[in-house]
């Protein structure tokens, strides 16, 4: 399925919008450290400009493809998010490509997924197990650009393979696969013409120190060689999220797993409905409608649509106001709740309305993996008509189904942590289908100490945040080493800047 550009010049807008993030864990002030920080801070804010100017600046266009007028054509969100995760997969900082952890073994095993809300028609894939792809994010976009063909058994151009290294496997294509592991998948690369390195290229002495170090502490008896209570053993990700002019959504999420985790061990990040997610439709009444009232309201909805017996709690209007005035909802759908007869005349102009969502998480990925994460996320979003944002933090929030899912063990082995990024997006159009309203909004929440995260905000300026802006730690005499938290910055400043 592909979809066309839209005439810009006589349609409402869909304004690009973009979050990124480089993992989570026990990540602490006093773990970190003011040097840390700031090379994190200057990572981040720094991919995440320079992916927003990319994100803005129009492609040479291909005259293969008829769009409705001959306006600019802008990066889709499969092109955004795949590059913000390129820039983060070479950056050392991060766990993915050149700053990936280590097997038990010493070895770079790593993953990478994506996955659109409409336009392709695998619309998610994963890999596992590479060993040599230099971008694993990449390998990703090309199987699921590829998929249309795969799927159509139209696989000719660009799967030959004359002067591909003998590997003894039968690999025409991807075929109808979702997720592909090891040497299948790196046969894949080559036919798409991607690059491949010697494993020496993922080695840096960071993650090999923190692989021996904690190895020694295992067999010392001093605890687990996947996390410690003392330091920040990476076990997440890297990832991005982005809405393009078109109204589609993108997760792209590329790791090397988990920390001394088993030669072969398999997480969360390739997982459809684990690690990432992203989908679209279409709403059954104006959203004004569905969303108007706080959060209690959805709840309710939810359980009637799971047919659970019984009312919620129901408060007094004063009080509901009271309540809503002191625990304001994140995102916002309508400014004024529809009256039944405004309603009534959307119906009759023939509006559609579609509500989309995408997310990437990051942290324990058997956690994520247990209670398929990002999708339940979309499923109470969805099912429950409930803002994204508080269905996240239902799943990824502090005391959520994560945390949860650790249960006595929660803090003690690294079971349960993490968090999520993402973006919900709402858009009307009329029956021609021109965009006449769009509202969206930035998603990010998490349970543990901290999430490496930035995201270019509503009025275009790059912000960045590790710790829940609630935090209270801060290390001692060094009260002001943190203050730069959610500080919006300049994006030109930051995207002529080398990440």
């Amino acid at each position: 399925m592909k979809y066309r550009q839209q005439d810009r010049q006589t349609t409402t807008q869909i304004k690009p919008r973009l979050i990124i993030h480089g993992g989570a864990g026990n990540i602490t002030p006093e773990k970190l450290g003011p040097e840390k920080y700031e090379q994190y801070r200057h990572a981040l804010l720094t991919i995440v400009s320079k992916t927003d100017v990319y994100m803005r600046t129009p492609v040479p266009s291909d005259d293969k493809v008829a769009y409705h007028s001959a306006g600019p054509k802008y990066p889709s969100a499969l092109d955004a998010a795949t590059y913000a995760v390129t820039l983060l997969e070479n950056n050392p900082l991060f766990n993915s490509a050149h700053g990936a952890v280590f097997t038990r073994d010493g070895i770079n095993e790593l993953d990478s997924s994506v996955m659109v809300s409409r336009g392709y028609a695998k619309r998610g894939v994963g890999l596992t197990g590479l060993r040599r792809v230099k971008n694993p994010i990449l390998l990703a976009k090309a199987m699921l650009e590829h998929g249309d063909a795969d799927l159509g058994k139209m696989a000719k151009s660009g799967l030959a393979q004359p002067d591909l290294e003998s590997t003894g496997l039968d690999v025409p294509s991807a075929q109808g696969h979702t997720l592909i592991h090891g040497e299948t998948a790196e046969t894949l690369a080559q036919m798409y013409g991607l690059e491949l390195v010697d494993p020496k290229y993922f080695f840096t002495q960071n993650r090999w120190d923190e692989h021996v170090r904690a190895l020694e502490k295992e067999k010392a008896g001093k605890g687990l060689a996947t996390w410690s209570a003392d330091e920040y053993l990476p076990q997440g990700t890297c990832g991005a999220v982005a809405l393009d002019t078109d109204g589609v959504v993108c997760a792209a999420t590329s790791t090397g797993g988990m920390t001394n985790k088993l030669t072969g061990r398999i997480g969360d990040t390739p997982v459809v409905g684990a690690g990432f997610w992203a989908e679209e439709w279409a709403e059954e009444s104006n959203p004004s409608d569905a969303y108007a009232g706080p959060a209690v309201d959805g709840w309710q909805s939810l359980r009637t649509q799971l047919g659970l017996p019984g009312p919620l709690v129901q408060l007094s209007s004063n009080l509901r106001n009271f309540v809503a005035d002191c625990i304001p909802t994140p995102f916002v759908y309508s400014p004024v709740a529809q009256t039944s007869e405004g309603r009534r005349g959307l119906i009759d102009l023939g509006l559609r309305t579609t509500r989309s969502i995408a997310l990437s998480g990051t942290g324990n990925g058997d956690s994520f993996l247990r209670v398929a994460a990002t999708r339940t996320v979309g499923s109470i979003a969805r099912w429950g008509q409930l803002p994204a944002a508080d269905a996240l933090r239902h799943v990824a929030g502090r005391g959520g189904d994560l945390e949860k899912s650790a249960g006595d063990r929660w803090g003690k082995t690294g079971e349960g942590e993490g968090g999520m990024i993402g973006i919900e997006s709402i858009v009307s159009r009329d029956l021609s289908g021109r965009v006449i309203s769009v509202s969206s909004a930035i998603l990010q929440d998490h349970n543990c100490g901290g999430m490496f995260r930035a995201w270019i905000d509503d009025n275009g300026k790059a912000a960045m945040r590790i710790f829940h802006p609630d935090s209270k730690q801060r290390r001692r005499n060094e009260a002001d080493a943190f203050e730069d938290e959610e500080k919006l910055e300049d994006v030109w400043r930051w995207s002529v800047d080398t990440a």
